[in-house]
């Protein structure tokens, strides 16, 4: 592995640095948590004006043409500098089982709208069990003279209200295996049938309950091949897994920054209290923890960039991000003390994303047991060369 940038690479990565800075300063971030949009819609068409929204798109269809290493930059510095949008859902979630599976005209038709026109996606697949197991998805998909007719309720939806369209998981049979009756559909946010509310959470996310009571979608919109579609879930939480945990890395290097400053500024005895041993030694244990997460969501982006994705790796990256990036803000707290507790220190913005920041991509009890699956059908070297 090499983990060189290229100079295109680290232009892209001074690019977003800088513009994060000026249109979305702290101060920015907090007056976004209390607005019913969560995201600020001036500063989005001007990360689609930069070509931020179509970095992985091919050029064909209005993008950069970038890969993966790219996306993993540029979310790096979203979570550095805590941006409030649905770059994540869009991109990640959508665009890439769009760009995957989708046919030509679908990709015709809705990469082009993402790349030049910054339409917002979201994926719609979490239910009353939020664990992401195929037998949870119970909204149905009814076949209709070559049509469907969904009727469900989808949970924490990301943008729900701001979406233009969704991609739904919906189960269209329910016999045998579940993993093989479940069929994802491209809906219209504003199709006929859709009742969108707001879900209140902590982070104050943008999270909504979506009601599809009777919308009709036509075949065209199905997405890759009917009751097939868990190969395309398992692909996007893959991919969610990763540049999530990215993104956390992202922030619990921001947050490790803001710790390192404040214990040289504040002053006890006459001295920082960077200067003294304890501190110093807590701040070698969370550097320790913010560059072990940072290679290893490096590691696991570049095999996936390559075509040498491990499932097992991919879930060690989110894992290890759920418990970095929350004990790196905690500690980083009781560093700033009691003031470090409250969103009017910076710190403080940061921590109360941590929870939402575990939800996406998945929890970590789901990836401990994809890990612990990996292990179990693992074989060493040394068996396969003595099999005896």
């Amino acid at each position: 592995m090499d983990y060189t940038f290229t100079k295109d690479q680290e232009m892209i990565r001074k690019s977003a640095r800088e513009f994060f800075i000026k249109e979305c300063p702290k101060d920015r971030v907090r007056e976004l948590k209390d607005d019913p949009q969560a995201y600020d819609p001036l500063m989005w068409k001007k990360m689609v004006d930069l070509g931020f929204l179509g970095l992985i798109i091919p050029e064909m269809y209005g993008g950069m043409q970038g890969d993966l290493i790219e996306l993993m930059i540029f979310t790096e510095e979203l979570g550095r500098n805590l941006v409030p949008c649905p770059f994540f859902g869009t991109v990640v979630e959508c665009t890439v089982p769009l760009l995957k599976f989708g046919t030509d005209p679908q990709k015709q038709k809705y990469l082009t709208g993402i790349a030049e026109k910054g339409a917002i996606w979201s994926l719609a697949q979490a239910e009353q069990v939020a664990d992401f197991e195929a037998e949870d998805i119970n909204l149905t998909a009814e076949a209709d003279n070559g049509n469907f007719v969904l009727n469900g309720t989808k949970l924490f939806v990301p943008y729900a209200a701001e979406a233009d369209f969704f991609i739904v998981a919906a189960r269209t049979n329910k016999i045998g295996d579940p993993r093989e009756g479940v069929t994802l559909f491209i809906v219209e946010a504003g199709a006929e049938g859709i009742g969108i509310e707001a879900m209140p959470t902590t982070a104050r996310d943008c999270r909504g309950e979506v009601r599809f009571d009777g919308v009709r979608v036509t075949g065209d919109n199905v997405l890759g091949e009917q009751d097939q579609g868990w190969t395309i879930l398992d692909t996007v939480l893959q991919h969610a897994a990763v540049f999530k945990a990215v993104e956390m890395s992202g922030g619990a290097q921001a947050v490790f920054d803001l710790t390192v400053n404040y214990a040289r500024e504040r002053k006890q005895f006459n001295k920082s209290i960077g200067s003294f041993q304890a501190v110093q030694h807590k701040l070698v244990d969370l550097l320790t923890l913010v560059d072990g997460l940072k290679y290893l969501v490096y590691e696991a982006a570049w095999h996936m960039n390559n075509g040498t994705s491990s499932r097992g790796l991919n879930s060690m990256a989110k894992v290890k991000a759920n418990a970095v990036y929350h004990e790196v803000c905690h500690h980083g707290i009781v560093l700033h003390g009691a003031i470090g507790w409250t969103e009017e220190m910076d710190i403080g913005l940061y921590h109360i994303k941590t929870k939402a920041a575990q939800f996406d991509g998945g929890l970590s009890t789901l990836h401990l047991e994809r890990i612990a699956a990996e292990l179990e059908a693992y074989v060493p070297e040394y068996r396969k060369l003595y099999p005896g």
